[in-house]
């Protein structure tokens, strides 16, 4: 939910929030001390102090006391902060003998159990506050706020006044990289910040769009080249709450680094290679109730690793012999750099110029009730509204995310990303964005997304697949609902891998035009639909819609009306907008699914999973029937195969020309092994015809054969033509049954020849693809006898 008293009231559309506090800027003699003690950090052209933000919106913990007025019940020392009153040669240890400035904080190292508390309603404007020392387990150094509970939160001002973490060769600067914060802490550990206000930027009505400028609102960082021989390179313990950070701007291209509201990251000039292993990385770490407004790039960027990864030498091959690039980040996972124990809940993020929510290689996250409204406003690159990056074992949840741009590349609320391993989407409700509703990059294993409820998300609702994965990802329970007519299709690549399309509906509220399915031919080739409920308001169902025997074509019969979807009621009753999608008690869709492990143990609404005989399709259980305590899945849809026997499977394949590289796993065999997600490749300086030579060891009988070539993001197909032959035992050499000059592609099976008998098939690629560079790679050779 949002932190209280500043959002919209419950049922009402989103709307400008009330600010509920004002400040007077405080001028003076302090003011001008601090602009000295920092102006050595200010780049030239920004030195002056910027306009102050809007006005914050009231604490929650305001209508209390400040936690300052509170003992420190740590056993700590408790320094106190007047930017008015107080006095830098005073004792710092009562609010009568108050510190004026945050240099003296800054020239500080603070013990364990420590608080440094601001009051409340003063401001420090052109300051930054990095406070040095760490806590320790069970008493961690405080940043927090004292004073007039009526007054506002004390305010940090930055003003753009912090060093550039770059060279002048646009190398990442050791010694100032992460040195951007209002607030910063580096190589520090076990730190509480709460309830204060802070923004940095000179004038965010004036947008930056070039230059090495980085800003953030809190800026934590590991920096691995400044830690002594031996030290702990495992920082515990960070607590940011109720917070508000607005007007951090920064360019709007690209420059290799991120910032933000508040912002975790991992730095080390060297490649990850140079450094041990099982280190570098945050732990036990809590990000919540916060808000965050006009702010660049991110309201939360968490964790993302800045080692060399860009060199041609940085990527590495998986124990399946997979290539990963570096900046993949598959060595976060085999050298066991995830940072883990996440909590990040129950934020606020409000135009957001890139992702709000970007997250990147954690372990053990959860990611839940947080609302982002508008996101990638001011940036001209690609992101999506709250997803995570090279993760494992996380999940998240009961987020709401709407106001996405259109946007061909990514846009979407959310990201299955690369190199994620168990990660889940779940209970998540997206509306209003115009890319559509979920990118999907793959180098993934389980991943899952269930019971989301997405409305208006009419751009493309499963968006991309750019590599293979090493387990089968599953969409189960979903609700769609868009507008045919506005929505350019449901997958716009191809399926490069197993996708399970279980229980989910399609609701199309067009009356003019059906659903556009894909874009590309053999687009779903891997896709495998099952019980799904296929609904066209036109009545009209598309050509291309998927096969799904068990499927339904039938109106759902909502409980409410989708024209007339829930806004503004904020996270904290997201089930609120999810209950108009629950099912009418005559709804066809009543134990109408099928179950699988995959789908979890309760539904949108918290009901257990299942009743009656079997589940129901959508987001929302019915309690009709009996209550099934432990669903067993007694029909694995994993199992499921076509009835046809590949006579090619296992077979020995000979290949006049394959690739050196991938670590050898690019070999002909692959062209047996009945995967898709496998291939063989040409060597780079093949010649045509290239020859791909399956024995079958005894005379065989066949009369279809199966093709697929290989493609991702920058892989088209490649074979122009190609010639089936057969083994002539007699002769001693090859005769052709077969020729085709339209190309492979995918999906591609070979008949009208009759019944073929030889011990041997050749597959003769004579010819390329004018417009294509490079050899051909296949994924698959199947032969089978369908007539028989």
């Amino acid at each position: 939910m949002r932190p209280a008293d500043i959002g919209p009231p419950a049922d009402e559309a989103p709307v400008k929030r009330p600010w509920l506090t004002t400040r007077t800027v405080r001028t003076g003699l302090a003011s001008v001390l601090a602009a000295l003690l920092v102006g050595s950090l200010a780049p030239a052209a920004h030195a002056a102090a910027g306009p102050k933000g809007p006005a914050a919106p009231a604490a929650s913990a305001a209508a209390k006391s400040w936690p300052g007025n509170k003992h420190n019940a740590t056993g700590g020392k408790d320094y106190y902060i007047d930017a008015t009153h107080g006095h830098d040669t005073a004792a710092g240890t009562s609010p009568k003998n108050a510190w004026a400035s945050l240099a003296k904080a800054n020239a500080t190292t603070f013990l364990p159990g420590d608080r440094i508390l601001l009051k409340a309603g003063e401001q420090w404007q052109n300051e930054q506050l990095w406070p040095k020392g760490s806590g320790s387990a069970g008493k961690p150094i405080t940043i927090s706020a004292y004073g007039d509970k009526r007054a506002g939160r004390p305010y940090i001002a930055t003003n753009g006044q912090v060093p550039s973490p770059f060279n002048a060769d646009g190398t990442k600067n050791p010694q100032t990289v992460g040195l951007t914060g209002a607030i910063v802490l580096r190589n520090q550990q076990y730190w509480d910040i709460d309830n204060v206000e802070l923004s940095n930027d000179d004038d965010f009505a004036t947008d930056i769009t070039k230059g090495t400028y980085v800003r953030d609102g809190i800026m934590v960082s590991i920096n691995a080249d400044l830690f002594p021989d031996g030290a702990d390179t495992v920082m515990d313990h960070f607590r940011i709450s109720d917070i508000y950070v607005h007007n951090l701007d920064g360019p709007s291209s690209w420059q290799k680094i991120h910032y933000g509201a508040v912002d975790f990251q991992v730095f080390g000039s060297k490649s990850y290679k140079a450094y041990p292993a099982g280190g570098y990385h945050f732990s036990d770490v809590r990000i919540e109730n916060n808000t965050f407004e006009n702010v660049e790039l991110h309201a939360v960027q968490f964790a993302f690793n800045w080692f060399a990864a860009d060199s041609a030498d940085s990527g590495q091959y998986d124990e399946a012999g997979k290539w990963h690039e570096g900046w993949e980040q598959l060595w976060v996972r085999t050298r066991d750099l995830y940072s883990r124990d996440v909590y990040i809940g129950h934020n606020y993020a409000k135009s957001i110029g890139q992702g709000a929510f970007q997250l990147a290689d954690s372990q053990r996250m959860t990611v839940e009730y947080n609302e982002v409204n508008g996101f990638l406003e001011r940036y001209n690159a690609v992101s999506c509204g709250l997803y995570l990056w090279a993760g494992a074992d996380s999940t998240m949840q009961y987020n709401e995310v709407y106001g996405g741009p259109d946007n061909e590349y990514d846009g979407t609320p959310w990201d299955l990303e690369y190199t994620n391993f168990n990660v889940t989407y779940q209970y998540n409700y997206s509306h209003d964005n115009a890319a559509g509703w979920m990118a999907y990059m793959g180098n993934s294993s389980n991943s899952v997304a269930r019971y989301n409820l997405s409305v208006n998300d009419n751009g493309v609702l499963v968006k991309n697949m750019l590599s293979t994965n090493y387990a089968p990802t599953y969409f189960t329970n979903n609700t769609f609902v868009y507008d045919g007519a506005d929505l350019n299709t449901v997958h716009d690549e191809t399926f490069l891998s197993r996708v399970y399309f279980l229980n989910n509906i399609f609701y199309n509220t067009s009356e003019t035009t059906p659903t556009p399915w894909y874009r590309r031919t053999g687009a779903l080739r891997q896709a495998v639909f099952s019980h799904n409920d296929y609904y066209e308001a036109s009545g009209t169902h598309s050509a291309q819609e998927p096969a799904d025997p068990d499927g339904l074509r039938a109106d759902p019969k909502f409980t409410g009306d989708p024209a007339h979807y829930v806004t503004g009621a904020g996270v904290d009753k997201i089930r609120k907008a999810a209950a108009p999608f629950a099912l009418r008690k005559d709804s066809p869709l009543i134990d109408a699914g099928r179950y699988n492990a995959h789908m979890g143990t309760e539904d949108f609404l918290g009901t257990h999973l299942y009743y009656g005989d079997a589940p129901d399709i959508g987001i929302a259980e019915s309690k009709r029937g009996r209550k099934v305590a432990h669903p067993v899945d007694a029909n694995p849809i994993e199992e499921e195969a076509d009835n046809r026997v590949n006579l090619a499977l296992g077979k020995s394949v000979t290949a006049s020309s394959t690739h050196p590289g991938a670590n050898g796993s690019l070999g002909a065999e692959k062209l047996t092994d009945g995967n898709l997600s496998t291939r063989w490749a040409a060597a780079d300086d093949a010649s045509y015809p290239i020859t791909l030579d399956v024995d079958f060891g005894a005379d065989t009988t066949f009369d279809q054969v199966y093709l697929d070539e290989y493609t991702d993001s920058g892989t088209n197909p490649r074979v122009q033509s190609f010639e089936l032959q057969r083994w002539d035992a007699a002769t001693g050499g090859w005769v052709t049954f077969a020729t085709r000059d339209a190309g492979v592609g995918h999906d591609l099976t070979v008949t009208g020849f009759g019944s073929v008998t030889s011990s041997k098939l050749r597959v003769a690629l004579t010819g390329q693809i004018a417009t294509e560079q490079y050899t051909p790679s296949l994924t698959e050779i199947s032969v089978y006898r369908a007539g028989a």
